[in-house]
């Protein structure tokens, strides 16, 4: 038996892991000529400014990172031209937030790399991957990193 994927969530990072797994969740929605949901999690944690004499209010940093996110989206949905694609941010947790927004949007399945960006974000999105296989209930199509070389 054949499983369809007409709807493919694709959470990303914008890091090269993510692309890798955009191209897939891509593939499986063209194949079953279905739609394509590119995500991206805004985390809402402040930058420590070295100025101490700087203020940034929160919701002002917040709505600043998801306007950057929504270009970078809007970058990424652009380039596929055999699919229909939406794009989608969430806001906190990432685990929470992409088993949430796949449960709103009826997913069929969730694309998503085993780790994202290097160093600490690297590690972060190994454990969101971890945590969104053990809460999510639809199928988590994991895609490992590229090799390094």
């Amino acid at each position: 038996m054949l499983m369809t994927f007409k709807k493919s969530l694709c959470p990303t990072d914008f890091s090269e892991a993510s692309r890798l797994a955009i191209d897939v969740a891509a593939d499986l929605a063209a194949r079953d000529k279905g739609e394509l949901c590119l995500v991206h999690i805004v985390e809402v944690e402040p930058p420590l400014p070295s100025d101490p004499n700087f203020v940034m209010e929160v919701p002002e940093y917040e709505r600043t990172l998801h306007a950057d996110a929504q270009r970078q989206l809007d970058a990424l949905a652009s380039c596929f031209k055999k699919v229909q694609v939406r794009t989608t941010i969430g806001h906190g947790d990432p685990g929470n937030e992409i088993v949430r927004i796949a449960q709103e949007e009826a997913a069929d399945v969730i694309v998503m790399p085993t780790h994202g960006r290097t160093g600490l974000d690297h590690v972060v999105f190994g454990s969101v991957a971890e945590k969104v296989v053990r809460h999510a209930h639809r199928p988590v199509l994991t895609i490992p990193a590229p090799p390094a070389h």
